[in-house]
This record gives C-alpha cells, sequence and structure tokens, in this order.
C-alpha cells in the first residue's frame, strides 16, 4: 500500500516482495457477508495499523490469516507463495503469530506451562520435562516485556493485564516473522502499554511484519507505517499514517464525521443516596473504603492497575466476600457475599471479564440479554415464561445498543466481535432497569461509534434517576461522563473530586499519591 486510496474500490494489484497479500478475500456467516472482495497487502519491516468498528471484519480478516477461518473466496499470497491454512496450527508452522483480543491462555496451568504448551523441553534422550529450563526461559521471554512474575504462578491468579502480558510473551517466544495484535492493550496500564511499542518498535527494526489491530487510534496513529480502514466488510481507506489523523480515520471508520467523541451531560445528581459503602475492608486488598452513589450521579472510579478498583466493585455486588464493613441500598443493609440479593436490590454489575463472567457464550444472543429479567417475564400464577413478550423486550434492547447479528434468537454470543458481546453484557443488565449500576470498563474492546452508544445509554439511566459507579482506566472518558471522579491506590480512596475540579493532571497526581491533591 503505497498510494491513499479512499471512496473506491481496493486494486487487486500489490507490491512487489510483499511479506502477505489479501487478493479478493471474501467471507460470510449465515449468508451474511462480513468481508467483501479484501485485497490488502502487509510490506516487511512495517506496521500496518487496522481500523474499523465492531462488526467490520476485522478479527474475521484476521482469523482467515490465522487459519482459524476458512475464507469463501479470494486468495492469499505468504511471501509471493499461495498460502492456504486448514487450522492455526498451519499458521504458526508458516511463521504467522496471533495475540488475539480474547486471550488463549489455560488458567489453572502456571505461566510456564503455557509458554510451552504445544512443544515442552524435555531432558536429555528421556521425555521428561525439563522444569528447570522451562523457567529459565520462561523469565527470558517475560523480561523481553518487563513482566516480572514467577514462572510457576496460575495463570488464573494473575490480573487481566498480566495474562495479556504473558500471551504476547507466549507469542514472541514463538519468533515468527509475522504478528498480528489483535486489541493488545485494552488491559495493561500505560507503562505496560509503552513496554509493549518498544517491543514493537524492535520487532520492526528485525524486519518482522506487524498487523496492529486496536480501537484506540492514538496508539495507531503513533506506532502504525501505514493505515487500512475496513467499514461493513469492505476495505475504504489505505495509505500512509501520515495522512490518516485520527478525525480522518474516525470519519472513514464510521462513514461520517463524528463531531464529539462523547455526548452532551444529560444527568445531575439528586440528593438521595442510593448506595451507600462504609469502612469496606479485606486484608491485602481494599482498606477502609467509604463511597456512596447518589441518585442520578456518575461517580467514576480511576487508579491504576492494582489499585483495587475491579475487587471493590465485586465485594460491592456480592461476587466476592469481604472481612468487615457495610454496603446499604437506600436503608437497606446488604448481606456480604450475596449477588442475588443484589440484584433483588436493584443493582447491576457489568464485569470486565465478559468472556467468563459475563456472557453463557454458546447461548443466544437474546437468551444472554433476557437472563437477569426472566422473572419479570414470568406469568405470577404458573411461572410460565411469557416468550413472545421477552423476545420484544431483547430485541428492542439490542437494536438500542446497535448489537449487530443476524439473528439475535439462532446466533449465539461466541460469534459476535468482542465489541457486540460487550454490548450483549451491557443490553443483560439494562433490561433489568438497575437502580444501581456497577460498570467496569464497559467500552474496553469497542470502537468509537459504539463508545458513544453506550455513553448515551448509561447517561440516559442516569437521567432518570438510577445510580451509577464507573469504573475506568480512562481517564479522558471519566473526565466527559463523571459527576464525581473517586481516585484509588493500594486498596484505599486517596483522591475525590468534583466536577468543577476536573483536570487530568490533578486526578493522575492522586493516582500516584504525589503532591497536596490527595485528600482522603
Amino acid at each position: 500500500m503505497h498510494a491513499s486510496m479512499e471512496g473506491r474500490g481496493p486494486s487487486m494489484e500489490a507490491p512487489e516482495g510483499a511479506a502477505f497479500q489479501f487478493l479478493g478475500v471474501t467471507k460470510s456467516f449465515f449468508g451474511v457477508p462480513v468481508l467483501r472482495e479484501v485485497s490488502l497487502s502487509l510490506r516487511p519491516g512495517s506496521v500496518l495499523g487496522l481500523v474499523g468498528e465492531n462488526g467490520a471484519g476485522k478479527s474475521t480478516l484476521m482469523n482467515v490469516m490465522g487459519g482459524v477461518l476458512r475464507p469463501d473466496g479470494g486468495r492469499m499470497l505468504l511471501g509471493g507463495t499461495p498460502y492456504q491454512p486448514q487450522e492455526p496450527g498451519d499458521a504458526r508452522a508458516a511463521g504467522i503469530g496471533f495475540i488475539h483480543q480474547e486471550l488463549n491462555l489455560f488458567t489453572n496451568l502456571s505461566v510456564a506451562e503455557n509458554m510451552f504448551i504445544e512443544s515442552f523441553p524435555t531432558l536429555r534422550r528421556t521425555p521428561a520435562i525439563d522444569k528447570r529450563r522451562m523457567a529459565e526461559r520462561t523469565r527470558e521471554h517475560l523480561a523481553q516485556i518487563g513482566l516480572d512474575i514467577s514462572p510457576g504462578a496460575l495463570v488464573e491468579t494473575l490480573s487481566p493485564g498480566e495474562r495479556q502480558l504473558v500471551e504476547i510473551a507466549k507469542v514472541l517466544a514463538m519468533q515468527p516473522r509475522i504478528f498480528i495484535f489483535d486489541e493488545p492493550t485494552t488491559s495493561l496500564t500505560a507503562k505496560e502499554t509503552g513496554l509493549l511499542f518498544e517491543v514493537i518498535r524492535r520487532l520492526r527494526t528485525r524486519r518482522a511484519s506487524i498487523i496492529y489491530i486496536s480501537h484506540i487510534l492514538g496508539h495507531v496513529a503513533e506506532l502504525a507505517d501505514e493505515v487500512a480502514v475496513l467499514r461493513n466488510g469492505e476495505l475504504v481507506a489505505t495509505g500512509p499514517t501520515a495522512e490518516y489523523p485520527v478525525p480522518r480515520m474516525i470519519s472513514c471508520m464510521v462513514g461520517r464525521d463524528l463531531k464529539s467523541i462523547f455526548p452532551p451531560k444529560a444527568s445531575a445528581p439528586q440528593e438521595e443516596v442510593l448506595l451507600r459503602v462504609e469502612k469496606l475492608s479485606q486484608p491485602g486488598i481494599v482498606r477502609d473504603v467509604d463511597l456512596t452513589v447518589h441518585k442520578g450521579e456518575i461517580v467514576g472510579l480511576f487508579g491504576l492497575m492494582g489499585s483495587g478498583r475491579t475487587e471493590l466493585a465485586r465485594m460491592i455486588f456480592g461476587v466476592d466476600r469481604y472481612e468487615r464493613g457495610t454496603v446499604r441500598v437506600g436503608n437497606g443493609l446488604l448481606p456480604r457475599g450475596d449477588p442475588r440479593a443484589a440484584i433483588e436490590r436493584g443493582m447491576a454489575f457489568v464485569t470486565e471479564n465478559r468472556r467468563e463472567e459475563g456472557l453463557l457464550m454458546n447461548v443466544s444472543i437474546a437468551d444472554n440479554i433476557g437472563l437477569v429479567a426472566l422473572p419479570e417475564f414470568a406469568r405470577a400464577v404458573t411461572g410460565h415464561l411469557r416468550r413472545r413478550r421477552l423476545q420484544e423486550a431483547t430485541a428492542q434492547k439490542a437494536q438500542e445498543l446497535h448489537i449487530k447479528a443476524t439473528s439475535y434468537e439462532a446466533q449465539p454470543a461466541k460469534s459476535l466481535s468482542g465489541g457486540n458481546q460487550q454490548k450483549v453484557v451491557l443490553a443483560k443488565w439494562l433490561l433489568a432497569a438497575p437502580r444501581i449500576l456497577l460498570v467496569d470498563e464497559p467500552t474496553r474492546g469497542i470502537d468509537v461509534g459504539a463508545k458513544y452508544d453506550v455513553y448515551t445509554i448509561i447517561g440516559e439511566l442516569a437521567r432518570r434517576g438510577s445510580g451509577v459507579l464507573y469504573i475506568s482506566s480512562e481517564l479522558e472518558e471519566l473526565l466527559a461522563v463523571a459527576d464525581r471522579i473517586l481516585v484509588m491506590n493500594r486498596g484505599e480512596l486517596v483522591g475525590q473530586f468534583e466536577r468543577s475540579e476536573f483536570a487530568e493532571e490533578r486526578v493522575m497526581r492522586a493516582a500516584f499519591r504525589q503532591g497536596d491533591e490527595v485528600r482522603p
């Protein structure tokens, strides 16, 4: 891709010496085209930024390249040679490393075991695993990305960010010649993201070719040499990154100019307290946390990774237990460790881990959305489900959130893109009309158009009188949507800012516990 292309069909011609080429690739699901004659080239020693809305076809195109899916039409060339992978193992053997958006780790195994799951080092002339060598090599691979954890640590004990880095280290250890990074920074801190960027730049100097997919368009602009934009399965724009500043990327992605990433703020906090947390403590995790959420208020909760934000939300909802403290909804005391009681009192929790905790992946979209609200659609006397009413309600909620699917009733959640899966999780709780909504990274892995929809829906929920505790690692997001921001550090609330006090530097100083901005 040496010339800019926008608003016209892609050329079938590809530059000589390309590391990889898609030539007229097509793919359909349930009879609906998701890739339409995509022709795209990747140059040696370059970073190609691949962007587009959720459902645009990015992950599908990469899954075709990675051998996860087979194309319906078109061709692929690897270094000028026909390439037809039948399974992911063929892609790995061909030197293509794929860091998936949804991690492929065995959580019940150690970091080292995950690193070498496909080929364990053995002791000389025996089938016995050389555990010492495996641990040493694991430390070396982890050191490349600045991750200091024990090779023997179980993956299930790691944070989402640490798991993401283990996945990246695992692929780096294979030393592929082409890397596919699919939303690699969604669980990473700013420091970890910086380390990853350094790794990518080193790979580029070694003539590795990289496809970088991200909804964080600033990262694409910073890293990529060239940009390719997919919209509704079609390649609509390609060219040097210098010709595609972020506003132009967005307009190409959504097909229109998006004047603002954030909708106008429509809610205003009221005096009534919906949620009150007092002296909530669990040794080593959170300590003496006090917070309130008022009717119609969006309270932002910010902190660095490991600050205790997610753990606090899980304790409030009852997923995790705590040693002391109280949680009250209105004037009523919630029992510890009882999510059912929280739901019955009108509380909802959108978890950051959608695949393992937020969705039934093999169940239909409609059934996932209706899961929490099922009692509302049961007949009072017989308990039989009013199926038609439920179908109408779930379809309406799916349409409100612009969930892209061919059939809400027939299509399973696992068939959706990551962003659309996140929307299903949100729709599931919104259908229950919660009085209090806890949301943990609700826009992670979602494109800019979908983010606008999520902000609008949460803002409308607050306008109608619900209270929202909004956890996010994107400070810009909290500064735009929140009425008040609380800051956590090492399990403690160390700062609080009213909207009139909002300033990025002040909030960050509190997160790092620097200066006199910190107010317990």
